[in-house]
């Protein structure tokens, strides 16, 4: 499903397995507002900063040395306050997968031309260039002649760096918590009878034994209840025997053993397979 409206800037992008892939371009103005948002905390944290060193003391030593300095000192300041306004950018897209503060709150993201996430190195390159974007100063002139010159909607800092920004829309794509507590497509792997809670060593079992298992509960269905119930007790009764499970006889089911069965071993053996 495209995940931009018909009124939307896309960007298509084929994967390998030649499946095209539709992203929002963000808007200017999107753009913009988070860019303001990430330049006022930017602003809060340097002066928080200046008022740490002033209540320290250290501020006004280094005043008076930057006055007594070389014109190096001066330098070696400047360098370092724009390693601070470029670096905030940069570490921020780097450690949040292509997202500020600013554009986690306008759901916009920072991708490279082909889809993936971007590293540090893209990260950097694009705000190292962020200062000719910004030309003349913070009114970012040069960069939204080239965002309106660009069929991706690039200043001079993605050009260089092949990243483009998109907007996210949450609307057609769900969260994480609602894809792992959706029902399962694997058929083998629904329930359909309460649960048998049972104390036992699942990992006493081979791969073959659950490959049976996961045979028998996607084709069950496509058997009559008689049929059914005899294979699933054909497939129960040996594991009951290799594991010697403790339960209660009362709420014992085969086919509720089974599956139970099977998503103990699915969750023991999930990060090993």
């Amino acid at each position: 499903m495209s995940a931009a409206l018909p009124t939307d800037e896309t960007l298509v992008i084929e994967t390998p397995e030649r499946v095209p892939l539709h992203f929002a371009l963000a808007s200017i103005g999107n753009r913009f507002l988070a860019c303001a948002v990430d330049h006022g905390l930017q602003l809060l944290f340097i002066a928080l900063l200046v008022l740490a060193l002033e209540w320290s003391g250290l501020l006004s030593q280094f005043g008076d040395r930057l006055a007594e300095g070389s014109k190096w000192v001066l330098a070696l300041a400047i360098i370092v306050v724009f390693l601070i306004w470029a670096g905030y950018f940069a570490l921020f897209e780097w450690l949040w997968n292509g997202q500020t503060p600013g554009k986690l709150w306008l759901k916009l993201r920072v991708i490279r031309e082909d889809g993936r996430p971007v590293t540090f190195w893209e990260a950097a390159a694009r705000n190292i260039l962020r200062p000719i974007d910004m030309m003349p100063i913070i009114f970012y002139s040069v960069g939204l002649v080239s965002v309106f010159l660009s069929a991706r909607d690039q200043r001079v800092g993605d050009f260089v760096a092949g990243t483009v920004v998109v907007r996210e829309r949450e609307a057609e794509a769900p969260t994480f918590a609602e894809v792992f507590n959706a029902p399962t497509s694997d058929a083998a792997l629904r329930r359909s009878f309460k649960p048998v809670q049972f104390i036992g060593d699942v990992n006493l079992l081979g791969a073959d034994e659950i490959e049976v298992i996961e045979a028998f509960l996607r084709r069950r269905w496509d058997l009559d209840d008689g049929p059914r119930q005899w294979m699933a007790w054909r497939i129960a009764t040996p594991l009951l025997y290799k594991l010697q499970p403790s339960f209660d006889l009362a709420q014992f089911t085969y086919e509720g053993f089974l599956e139970e069965l099977l998503h103990r071993y699915r969750a023991t053996h999930r990060f090993a397979d």
